[in-house]
């Protein structure tokens, strides 16, 4: 199936379905930012685990280390070298306001968005469909999203985010691994010594 012969809205229905019975996940990541109002290009790369509803950790490991956690609850950002922990509470459901948090189980693909087919991204390789999604609610962190998944298992490949600004955020994904039984662990977070906190208090 060529991605020009893809029906946006059955694709949409079988994705919806194929995450459905995903409970959690783990994968490597390569996280690449391109444009924005500076105009930069940045590479990074690390872990990810998943677990619904509404938990994950981002481990990034290279070039620098960070870390960002969601409990479920809370979401902890932690940059060692800026000795400095943001937390805030997790939005709704229905109000994923971060592409990282849709894949963590917090926004539905045909209620949240409108569907499309977009032209295939360089992300997507000859056994990948791509599906284009603009949030029916705007959204503070992204204008659209574009998930590239294998044609057959429907296996996430890519998340690329597009801003007002002009910035394109791409996370592409290898050794994903699905419902592994990921850990309680994975998801608790204590603040460093000496860091400052940081909180949302709106």
């Amino acid at each position: 199936m060529a991605q020009g012969t893809v029906d946006p809205q059955a694709l949409a229905r079988a994705l919806q379905n194929k995450y459905d019975t995903v409970r959690d996940f783990s994968a490597d990541f390569v996280h690449t930012y391109e444009g924005g109002v500076l105009r930069k290009t940045v590479r990074e790369s690390g872990r990810l685990v998943v677990r619904k509803p509404g938990q994950m950790r981002w481990t990034y490991t290279r070039p620098e280390q960070k870390t960002f956690v969601s409990d479920g609850r809370k979401l902890y950002s932690y940059i060692p070298a800026d000795r400095q922990v943001y937390v805030s509470s997790v939005p709704p459901a229905d109000q994923a306001s971060t592409p990282a948090l849709f894949l963590a189980g917090q926004g539905n693909l045909l209620r949240d968005f409108t569907v499309s087919a977009p032209t295939p991204p360089r992300e997507a390789g000859p056994a990948d469909v791509a599906l284009h999604l603009v949030p029916r609610t705007k959204e503070r962190d992204y204008d659209s999203l574009v998930l590239v998944v294998d044609r057959n298992s429907l296996q996430l490949r890519s998340l690329i985010a597009e801003d007002r600004q002009g910035g394109r955020s791409a996370f592409t994904f290898s050794n994903l691994r699905e419902n592994i039984g990921v850990s309680d662990r994975e998801f608790e977070f204590k603040i460093p010594r000496g860091a400052d906190v940081i909180t949302d208090t709106k």
